[in-house]
Order: structure tokens, then sequence, then C-alpha cells
């Protein structure tokens, strides 16, 4: 793809498209052979012309030599500190689902907030308070229509 122009983000470790048959969310690479197989796809996907690198719930030592053995940005979503830049799924920040994954931190409780809007509307349409009249236009002239 990088041959005919197309830049090409890569990405090692968890692959969510994937997490059924790697038994769930579970951290990758957790073992000798399978971190010395992460780094040479790492570096694989360096000579096929990636321009970064995604590494998804690894140990942070293994990304932090992933990092430092490719010459490419590494980003990391659970992978530790030591990438050269961070990501998280926007639900797992804010906080929007039930669930979010072991390595992700919630920042915010939308979900809990969103919840609480959608009952007091709820409530308020159930009690007649909403639409009150400051929410409903008149329009003059159409008075003997019913």
């Amino acid at each position: 793809m990088t041959e005919v122009g197309i830049p090409v983000m890569a990405h090692l470790g968890l692959t969510p498209q994937h997490v059924n048959r790697l038994g769930g969310y579970t951290r990758q690479g957790t073992d000798r052979d399978a971190a010395a197989e992460m780094i040479d796809l790492a570096e694989a996907h360096v000579e096929a012309g990636a321009f970064a690198l995604v590494l998804e719930h690894v140990p942070a030592n293994l990304a932090g030599a992933i990092t430092e053995a490719v010459g490419i940005p590494t980003i990391g979503i659970g992978a530790g500190p030591d990438c050269d830049g961070q990501v998280l799924v926007i639900n797992d920040v804010v906080g929007f689902g039930e669930w979010s994954p072991p390595f992700a931190e919630r920042f915010g409780n939308v979900r809990e907030e969103m919840l609480d809007a959608v009952s007091a509307y709820r409530d308020a349409v159930e009690e007649g308070a909403f639409p009150a009249e400051e929410h409903a236009h008149v329009e003059e002239g159409l008075e003997d229509l019913y």
C-alpha cells in the first residue's frame, strides 16, 4: 500500500476486531517468544513503509523496547509511558460505557450524566412540566384552526 502512496499506520498487540479469537481483552506479548515475535513484526512494518505503529495492551517494557528499536513513532494504548504518544478510545476517556478495558482510565462520567438528563426529561414530560409555555411558539392568526 505504501508503494502506491497510501500511508499506513501499523497496529500490534491487542486487535479489538479479534478479541473473540484472542480470548477477550487479554494483554499480548507477555512471554519471551511472543515479545520477540512482536519486535520482529514491528521491524517488518517499518521495512514495509509504515509511518507509525500503534501498540495496544502490551507490557510497558515491551512497548519501550519496540519504541527504541523502530525509527517511527509509536502510539500506546495500554502500553505504558515509553511510547512516543498516547491514545484512548473517547468512550473510555469520558466514561460513556458501562465497561472499559483494563488499561483505560475514565476521566469523566458522561454515561451517568446522560442517564440523569434522560430521566429528568422523561419525568418532566410525564408530569406535564415539559414542554412549558416558554418552549412553545404561538403564531398569531392561527387561533381559528381548531
